[in-house]
């Protein structure tokens, strides 16, 4: 099962490599990992989403919990979260192609943000299957490059990870 921890860090050098560390050192892989600074620019969110059960993933808590540069963590509760995932996808296009490119950016609510004569690169943010919908479908028009920040997310309703 998918598990998303979120943890409020301070912000220094080495606290990343720090946390993934420990990953590591468990044996753990972590599926994906964002970093950005808070609104209070001395301590950053760290999201990673991780496979496990329960009891290993409760196990990795309580070892990110010990660490001092961590200020609060909590494990979003699976479905009560907000997430959202970026992705920047370059397809080749032709002006035969093209209108059929803009259609399926149209459809699937993302963006075009370059355009050449050869090429357009396309701008999404969403869940993760949205994005894997949208590659599928450009596939057919030769995708030339893929990139993808980690999931970032956030407990619905009051809940809040703050210091």
């Amino acid at each position: 099962m998918k598990h998303t921890i979120s943890i409020l860090v301070e912000n220094h050098p080495g606290v990343l490599s720090r946390i993934s560390g420990l990953f590591s050192r468990r044996g753990f892989n972590i599926d994906s990992l964002a970093v950005g600074v808070t609104d209070d620019p001395a301590v950053s969110r760290i999201t990673i989403l991780v496979e496990g059960n329960d009891a290993t993933v409760e196990q990795v808590e309580k070892q990110l919990n010990k660490l001092i540069d961590v200020i609060r963590l909590r494990r979003l509760p699976a479905g009560s979260t907000t997430s959202r995932e970026l992705m920047l996808i370059k397809v080749e296009c032709t002006a035969r192609t093209r209108s059929d490119i803009v259609d399926i950016v149209r459809v699937m609510d993302a963006k075009v943000c370059d355009i050449s004569k050869s090429t357009m690169t396309i701008e999404i943010s969403d869940v993760t299957e949205r994005l894997l919908i949208l590659q599928e479908l450009l596939e057919p028009y030769h995708i030339l490059e893929v990139v993808r920040t980690g999931t970032i997310a956030l407990e619905k309703g009051g809940g809040a990870l703050t210091v």
